[in-house]
């Protein structure tokens, strides 16, 4: 019987060239209808799933006019909704790859293969493109946000990234869960700390704010100018399951959050953000956006959500996650992964966490000595007022009795319990808002 299958699938492949071909030559007057006049279809190739062919622009025109053009260029072809694809050709401005993808090779789950990385120093591996090769992405001194709706599939990539940092011999897992731990709780045996409430969570990221700052007057002390993981100098990852949530809750943790985005690559702290609500207030303001170098969009629900979790601008290049029609696909943001791409991600079982959970248990490294010694000690952390009034609320006390003179930087230090680079940054967005003023140099109040 394999013999006479040979015949058949070369039969099929002849006849999609020729379908493909017909296509090539009937493009002028398709342009003409879809309002891309001019342009020309070049070489073709037919592959498994489909077919893709170099497309010459007329002069003038760019990728911009092809992206906006998609629904019609499906409907001129006759495809299914959401078949074509767009790429830039990176050589020349006036030229793009489209993809006509007639099945979808994503319309199953993946199995996931089990962890790939052993080193925050490997790619992680989450899943698939639809040429079948996989989606590979480094998170070594590098913040990461996961964003997309309801039951698009957030927890299952999340589980793929946990899966394979918990193979990882030099970092160490912190997790922040604040629906109870339903999500990061299967993982607890991997994580050297899990947060479930605002009040630990507050904490946990002050005392990573902590070790950020022990490791960075170190490496300076040093002079080195970055903190190389290993065994017995891990990373230290902090996994936020439900970042809006966290934003909501617990405000001062936010501005410890804030602080590592901005500073914490250099000394190996990174966070890795989710979040099922992509809105402006979770995710557009502060620094924390704009310092997540890795981003996985999978579906949402509003276009104006594109621009939210990828950035400005990105909806109109061609990037649609608001079209994707299955948990667990995604577009990839990131170093290397600059063309809207369609993945989808492995899809990790119950089973599998359990597993990879039990297998690497023991194997998880403690921190460094130094960045402990940071935690232990109440004198050099800011982390000793989590237990205390909320350091925000008791700033804007301490602006608000505030002297006519107002009250330099030092005596909030003293007051609230803070570091001068927190006070400072607090001041600076209160002032920004009109909620603070500056008295004269060094003094404040409200």
């Amino acid at each position: 019987m394999a013999g006479f299958g040979v015949p058949w699938w070369a039969h099929r492949r002849r006849r999609a060239r020729v379908r493909v071909d017909r296509v090539i030559h009937a493009w002028p007057d398709l342009a003409e209808a879809v309002g891309l006049n001019g342009s020309r279809l070049m070489s073709a190739v037919v592959d498994t799933w489909g077919w893709r062919a170099l497309m010459k622009l007329r002069p003038g025109q760019s990728i911009s006019d092809v992206v906006a053009r998609v629904p019609a260029i499906e409907s001129a072809l006759g495809t299914r909704p959401g078949a074509v694809r767009v790429e830039q050709d990176p050589a020349h401005a006036g030229r793009c790859t489209m993809r006509v993808v007639a099945l979808d090779p994503h319309a199953g789950a993946i199995p996931w293969p089990g962890p790939v990385a052993r080193s925050l120093a490997d790619p992680m591996e989450l899943g698939v493109f639809e040429d079948a090769t996989p989606v590979r992405v480094p998170l070594l001194r590098r913040h990461a946000l996961i964003g997309g709706t309801t039951d698009s599939g957030k927890s299952g990539v999340l589980n793929v990234v946990l899966g394979n940092l918990a193979a990882c011999s030099d970092v160490v897992l912190w997790g922040i869960d604040l629906k109870g731990g339903m999500e990061l709780r299967p993982w607890a045996s991997c994580l050297a700390r899990l947060a479930t409430t605002p009040e630990e969570a507050t904490r946990l990221l002050a005392d990573a704010v902590a070790v950020l700052d022990a490791r960075a007057h170190a490496s300076s002390r040093d002079n080195s100018r970055v903190w190389e993981p290993t065994a017995s100098a891990p990373a230290l990852v902090i996994v936020i399951d439900e970042y809006a949530e966290l934003a909501d809750t617990a405000p001062a943790a936010v501005t410890h959050a804030e602080s590592i985005a901005r500073r914490g690559r250099a000394v190996a702290v990174d966070l890795l953000t989710a979040t099922q609500r992509p809105t402006q207030k979770a995710m557009g303001g502060g620094a924390l956006r704009s310092q997540m170098s890795v981003r996985v969009c999978l579906r949402v629900r509003e276009r104006r959500d594109v621009d939210l979790i990828l950035d400005k601008g990105m909806l109109a290049a061609g990037w649609h996650p608001h079209t994707l029609d299955a948990p667990g696909k995604f577009y990839l943001l990131a170093d290397g992964h600059n063309q809207p791409r369609r993945a989808r991600a492995y899809l990790v079982t119950d089973d599998d966490v359990r597993t990879t959970a039990a297998r690497y248990a023991d194997q998880r490294p403690e921190l460094d000595a130094l960045s402990q010694a940071a935690i232990d000690n109440p004198v050099s952390r800011p982390a000793e007022i989590a237990t205390g009034p909320d350091p925000e609320q008791a700033l804007i006390a301490a602006l608000a009795g505030a002297p006519d003179e107002g009250l330099r930087v030092a005596d909030l230090m003293r007051l609230i319990g803070m570091g001068r680079t927190w006070i400072y940054e607090r001041l600076q967005a209160h002032a920004a808002a009109g909620h603070a003023r500056q008295v004269t140099r060094g003094r404040w109040r409200a």
